[in-house]
């Protein structure tokens, strides 16, 4: 299973489709998700700022109003009749009619003044004037009741709450309850109460009619609601979001998402200055995200589309491009062991598909060209080997020979005879080198040795010749026939001018990572045209001294550019009266280092 899993990963088709969703289905996901959060959130700003704008306009309006209330209030509480009326208690039941005829009379010309659903006038002591409250329909015990006894206690007005009484009203009434006084004296006379029914509320706190099902209330302070504008749903109830209303005791205004009976509702609220009601507005989420809602399901069905492309356009990609590119990879992975000939892989599409196609049959064939013309010049290497072999015959045949020779020298007492033959010996062996082209530096110096010991015999003259090697240069790794070319050219050009005083000098050290060679000797110099032949592409073309003498030197000057690189051209300096000297530089090589490996490096 988990083979199976890592095989699923590390497809290529199926890290695309991965990918594919990664960048373009998640990033367009999450931004819908952010759009959707920011717009709840804009609107609810806007909301938020359009009700309280509205709750602003609402309170001032009702305040207005509630102070010409006030105004009317004292008008009729300042009326003389009313005052006269309520100065003395009636003596008798005859006057107390009287008096409940003439109050009456007052009060019928004189509340119209108060805009309100009606107004009521209580005497002080209620139970003194029953034929009056048996009129306006009260109890003459009416003066017991909790809101006559603190509105009697109480200087500043107060509001009170009345719902509804079988047989007396319909519907709640918001009581503005205020006690009066003499005119001129301090002394009690009754109690005002102006009732305002919710046609009079609705005036001030009506929904908008852009926003459906919003709400509008007036609560208390202990949470009750004394208004609610969608037909007393709540009036006289308790709020039914305790949550909100602390959140109302926090601030003179606010809004807060809050939730009521399975629906949420973003709800604002503004306290009044002078009154004990805070103003509050609900409007249903699901009316402000209406619009939104409808962008969502259209989000959606865009989204399903936009997905049911995207998975086509994979299909697409999968059909054309990658299954193709899998049959390649399955055609390659055939080609490490059967025939490449007939699994050439070939494709008549336009496009990189169709080129890698033909990219891959193009290297498959350079392959087995490669492979065809391996194989011949395996064959020839063997024959050429074969050659070698048959060749090294040669060689040995002449080392016998001179070998015997130098056995017979040595019978007949002819040392110096077979001196030379050994000498011969040794320089045809260590010039041949077994074929190679790396020596040693101490092979190199014994051929010079070699060399010198046949020319002094050669000649009959001692050449005179020093070395002063380091010994940790002499088994170092060293191009061949470098040094032997060079003592030659001094021998034949300088010290056989005088033997006698003629000498030369070879010298070996280690200096960072070269070989440094100096060979001086004391003769006459090397002429200026010899020098400038060092530095011609072709042949020299002087005269035959000259192209005698600059054969050795341009031929181990070339080596060294055409092995090493310019850099490790032969340094010359030569004059009459100094003689020569040839400084040579040889990079410290590798152990196992060829005649290839030294040519690419």
């Amino acid at each position: 299973m988990n083979k199976v899993s890592f095989r699923l990963a590390s497809s290529f088709r199926n890290r695309m489709i991965l990918i594919f969703f990664m960048i373009i289905i998640v990033p367009f996901l999450l931004f819908a998700y952010y759009a959707h959060i920011k717009s709840i959130e804009g609107i609810s700003n806007t909301n938020t700022k359009m009700s309280m704008s509205y709750l602003l306009q609402a309170r001032k309006n009702f305040e207005i109003y509630l102070n010409t209330l006030n105004e009317q209030v004292n008008e009729v509480i300042g009326n003389k009749g009313l005052q006269d009326l309520l100065e003395k208690e009636p003596l008798d039941q005859a006057e107390e009619e009287a008096f409940t005829v003439n109050l009456l009379t007052v009060l019928y010309y004189a509340t119209p003044v108060i805009d309100a659903f009606r107004v009521k006038v209580y005497p002080i002591k209620p139970t003194v004037y029953p034929s009056y409250m048996r009129t306006i329909d009260e109890s003459v015990r009416i003066g017991d009741q909790y809101w006559f006894q603190r509105s009697k206690s109480t200087v500043s007005p107060t509001w009170y709450l009345t719902m509804p009484q079988q047989g007396k009203y319909a519907k709640p009434l918001l009581s503005y309850v205020k006690r009066f006084s003499g005119l001129y004296d301090q002394k009690l006379r009754g109690i005002i109460a102006t009732d305002l029914s919710e046609d009079y509320l609705k005036r001030y706190f009506s929904p908008s009619d852009q926003l459906k099902d919003q709400k509008l209330l007036l609560i208390n302070e202990k949470g009750i609601v004394h208004y609610d504008s969608s037909v007393n749903e709540w009036t006289g109830k308790e709020f039914p979001s305790d949550a909100f209303i602390s959140y109302m005791r926090t601030g003179d205004e606010g809004s807060k998402s809050i939730a009521i009976g399975g629906q949420t509702y973003l709800a604002t609220y503004l306290k009044m200055a002078n009154h004990p009601w805070t103003i509050v507005s609900l409007t249903p989420l699901h009316e402000l995200t209406g619009t939104i809602d409808e962008i969502n399901r259209m989000l959606v069905i865009f989204l399903v589309v936009y997905l049911v492309c995207c998975i086509s356009v994979v299909f697409y990609i999968t059909a054309y491009y990658t299954q193709p590119i899998a049959h390649l990879v399955r055609i390659m992975r055939r080609l490490e062991a059967d025939n490449l000939h007939y699994l050439v892989p070939w494709s008549s599409r336009k496009d990189e598909v169709g080129w890698l196609y033909r990219g891959v049959g193009s290297l498959v064939q350079r392959i087995e060209r490669l492979i065809t013309e391996a194989a011949r010049s395996e064959r020839n290497k063997k024959a050429l080997e074969f050659q070698v072999l048959s060749h090294q015959i040669n060689p040995h045949f002449l080392y016998n020979t001179l070998e015997s020779i130098r056995w017979k020298a040595e019978n007949h007492g002819r040392s110096d005879i077979s001196e030379m033959v050994s000498a011969l010996g040794n320089l045809l062996r260590l010039s041949l080198n077994q074929g190679k082209e790396i020596t040693t530096l101490r092979r190199e110096i014994e051929q010079v040795k070699a060399y010198v010991l046949i020319e002094q015999a050669r000649m009959g003259k001692v050449v005179r010749i020093l070395y002063s090697c380091e010994e940790a240069t002499m088994d170092m790794p060293f191009l061949r026939l470098l040094l032997q070319p060079l003592v030659e050219n001094a021998i034949q050009h300088s010290v056989r001018d005088d033997f006698e005083k003629g000498k030369i000098m070879i010298t070996a050290r280690k200096e960072n990572e070269d070989i440094v060679i100096e060979l001086a000797d004391n003769g006459k110099g090397i002429p200026q045209a010899v020098l400038a032949q060092l530095e011609q592409e072709e042949e020299p073309s002087d005269t035959f001294s000259h192209a005698r003498r600059g054969v050795g030197l341009r031929n181990v000057n070339d080596r060294l550019k055409l092995y090493f690189g310019d850099a490790y051209k032969l340094k010359i300096e030569t004059g009459p009266d100094i003689g020569t000297k040839i400084i040579l530089r040889h990079p410290i090589l590798k152990e196992g280092h060829d005649l290839d490996s030294i040519g690419k490096g």
